[in-house]
């Protein structure tokens, strides 16, 4: 049987899209910090000098969003700060322990990796972790396979030299074939090179391109925000139906309503069979406390990926 080719990208910590990413989540551990009640909602943009932080915030806390840049970017940048609180028409479903948005979520899980995570995924991943280690720059890899055979490497760092990345690409990673610097050597990146947006790199966030996603994006909302916490107890489910029915694949869906707190739908797919989702609180507020949300851990989701990594939600 031909095997289905299957391709995936990751980036480094110091992509622009991440480093908004990674202010966005801060911003938020910053508030979980001082207030475990608080509503966040932030995006950041960034890039040539200038860095938007734009969003809606109900907290009693106060934060310093200058500092929280300068310490995941340096300094040197404008920031624009333009924070408003979170509309009362919004707040009124939340207050009562609704859902902060509508959406679908979904969740995966598969046998192919020991973090239950698809081939492809893991290996972009690994090699873009693996590279970053000696080269902490801005950069990308991208892993083509065939079944297991891994057809083609793409590995683009900054500040490297093409002999010396691709020695290292080749000591981590078998292929028949290899990209490295394929556009030539390069020394600008990051915000100097491009600009950046939080909540833009949603497939690399998620489980690759070859699995669905909601569409919501994670980086700088809390847990009343059911894009984030939808999507964790959605991957937390679906590796536990993989586990207890020793699965090859499972896909979970949930939707939820605005202001709702059940969903409105919650279903799991075990190896193409669909049944409904039983035995677990799914609103907002359930959800937070069986994966232990209100607490300032998000930044560390935002740099390598939100799954296979070992958090409550796996």
């Amino acid at each position: 049987m031909k095997q289905t080719v299957k391709t995936c990208e990751y980036v480094s910590p110091k992509h622009p899209d991440k480093m908004c990413d990674i202010i966005a989540d801060s911003i938020l551990d910053a508030y979980l910090t001082k207030d475990k009640e608080m509503r966040v909602a932030v995006e950041v943009m960034g890039g040539h000098g200038l860095i938007t932080i734009n969003g809606e915030v109900t907290s009693r806390a106060n934060i310093n969003h200058k500092e929280i840049v300068e310490r995941v970017v340096g300094k040197g940048y404008k920031i624009i700060v333009n924070i408003a609180k979170q509309s009362p028409f919004i707040a009124r479903g939340v207050d009562i322990g609704g859902a902060g948005d509508q959406g679908i979520m979904t969740g995966y899980a598969c046998a192919d990796t020991s973090n239950l995570l698809p081939l492809e995924y893991e290996l972009a991943r690994n090699l873009c972790m693996a590279i970053y280690k000696k080269f902490p720059y801005d950069g990308k890899t991208q892993v083509t396979i065939s079944g297991t055979k891994i057809l083609a490497v793409v590995a683009s760092f900054q500040n490297t030299k093409n002999s010396e990345l691709e020695k290292l690409v080749r000591k981590i990673i078998s292929a028949e074939e290899y990209f490295v610097n394929p556009g030539g050597e390069w020394t600008m990146g990051g915000f100097d090179a491009d600009s950046g947006l939080s909540g833009r790199k949603l497939v690399i966030d998620n489980y690759g391109p070859e699995v669905a996603i909601g569409g919501g994006s994670f980086s700088g909302k809390d847990s009343t925000k059911v894009d984030r916490s939808g999507a964790y107890i959605a991957r937390r489910i679906a590796v536990d139906y993989l586990k207890m029915r020793n699965a090859r694949e499972v896909k979970t869906k949930i939707a939820y309503a605005l202001g709702k707190p059940e969903p409105l739908m919650a279903h799991v797919c075990i190896d193409g069979k669909e049944e409904e989702i039983r035995g677990y609180d799914l609103s907002p507020r359930g959800i937070a406390k069986f994966l232990r949300l209100r607490r300032p851990i998000y930044a560390e989701t935002a740099k390598w990926g939100h799954f296979g990594r070992g958090f409550s939600w796996r």
